[in-house]
């Protein structure tokens, strides 16, 4: 069994304080060992890789995601569009989803993450028309010949247009065929090892679009199954008029009507809550994705992340889906929170540390994944991303760690999941990537064309 030395870095972000200045040495997927400034390893090894060029961060996290809008992106009709019109003229074009675009799509949208320092991922695909019934097993697929870490939400839509939600009518299943195929898939890919390389979550998609009796359907089923929950909430005011109207309730009046208070949920973007709701999600300890690039291009507004952790809820982030934030690029997402978040509590608050946290220790709490992922600690995974700072952005650096968020860091050296490299040298090893490139943009036209 090989033992590996990583020697002497020019700086490590643990996401806990530890100290890991001498580097850290990985056996078996996991970090046994963090060396202090000037040492040398206790534990025995046989191979060490030299990083004293580079910067060692945990592999990033990203806690919300739509992979297959990466066939989407910039399109014209919805360049300027807010949440609501946005939806609307996207749904029928991706209604037309096929198994193969939907594979590309993903390849495409964890590679971008990938090669931005993202080890773990985590996907809300709720779009589930009769061509693309296996949507998750497909994404199962595409992770596992990359080598990174997900979580597949199995997601839904349950209420369509002829009942007053937001979604065409043929986009939409009925109740059963949601829970079988989530039941389905908990007991097919959830893994629970410290190692897992696939978790399953259900993800009801948002409450313009799903029934209160599919949301606590799934609640129900998620605790027999002992799975995460997740969906949209809060992310516009054009949604908390719509809670008011078809539920008579705001949006955490209704999260706790169906039964979602609880510390087994996250949410994406959770912008609109009032003083005593971010209190009442902050004691039932629910997790909040913060997805700044989408919701400022949306222009939905600013996820109000200090007052939500000073109340007891978990932070992470997300690049969110591909068509709002346009990017699948993780480290870019950090320093656009830390930016977006400066504006709301002040740079003496919001430093590049605290964003860095939030894309590591962070997201791994909102995932379920803490106790092994998220920090650079002995017994942790060796999930680990690595940055170089020879770019002429950097030049005249002296903190590192905060250089990675203010100069602008946009892709890693290397990558490594579960102890192996999966990036090296920037470059994906498991993939032609240009050639995978080159099949997605004919797919993302075929796509618009059809």
């Amino acid at each position: 069994m090989t033992t590996l030395w990583i020697k002497n870095p020019l700086a490590v972000f643990t996401a806990n304080d530890l100290d890991a200045r001498g580097g850290l040495v990985i056996r078996d997927g996991k970090i046994i060992e963090l060396v202090a400034l000037g040492q040398t390893p206790a534990s025995p090894y046989d191979q060490f890789f030299d990083a004293q060029n580079l910067v060692i961060t945990p592999g990033l996290i990203n806690s919300h995601h739509h992979f297959y809008q990466t066939l989407t992106r910039a399109w014209a009709p919805v360049v300027n569009a807010p949440l609501f019109p946005w939806l609307k003229t996207l749904y029928p074009v991706w209604a037309k989803l096929n198994t193969e675009q939907h594979y590309l799509a993903t390849q495409i949208a964890l590679s971008e993450l990938l090669l931005s320092g993202c080890t773990f991922a985590a996907d809300h695909h709720y779009l589930f028309p009769q061509q693309l019934s296996d949507a998750i097993d497909v994404q199962v697929e595409a992770s596992e010949q990359l080598g990174i870490r997900v979580m597949l939400t199995r997601g839904s839509m349950s209420l369509g247009e002829d009942s007053g939600g937001l979604p065409p009518q043929h986009t939409v299943q009925d109740m059963d065929t949601i829970l079988l195929d989530s039941e389905r898939l908990v007991q097919k890919y959830h893994q629970r090892s410290a190692d897992a390389m696939v978790n399953i979550a259900l993800a009801p998609c948002s409450p313009f679009s799903v029934t209160q009796e599919i949301m606590r359907e799934s609640a129900a089923l998620a605790e027999k199954l002992d799975v995460r929950l997740h969906t949209h909430l809060a992310e516009t005011l054009d949604e908390e008029e719509f809670c008011l109207f078809k539920f008579g309730m705001r949006t955490v009046d209704y999260l706790e009507s169906v039964g979602w208070l609880n510390s087994r949920t996250w949410l994406a973007h959770g912008i609109h809550f009032d003083a005593d709701e971010i209190q009442r999600l902050g004691r039932a300890q629910v997790g909040i994705c913060h997805c700044p690039h989408s919701n400022m291009r949306l222009a939905s507004g600013i996820c109000p992340t200090m007052d939500l952790l000073e109340a007891g809820a978990v932070i992470g982030l997300g690049v969110d889906g591909s068509a709002s934030g346009d990017a699948s690029n993780l480290i870019l997402e950090a320093r656009q929170a830390m930016y977006l978040q400066r504006l709301k509590y002040g740079a003496e608050v919001i430093t590049p540390e605290r964003a860095l946290t939030w894309a590591t220790q962070g997201s791994a709490q909102l995932l379920g994944r803490e106790k092994h992922l998220g920090q650079i600690a002995a017994d942790f995974q060796a999930d680990l991303a690595f940055y170089s700072l020879d770019d002429v952005r950097f030049s005249g650096i002296h903190d590192p760690i905060a250089g990675l968020l203010l100069c602008g860091a946009d892709r890693a050296e290397h990558v490594m999941v579960n102890g192996q490299w999966v990036v090296k040298d920037r470059e994906i090893l498991n993939l032609d990537l240009e050639a995978v490139q080159a099949a997605h943009r004919q797919a993302a036209k075929a796509l618009l064309a059809a």
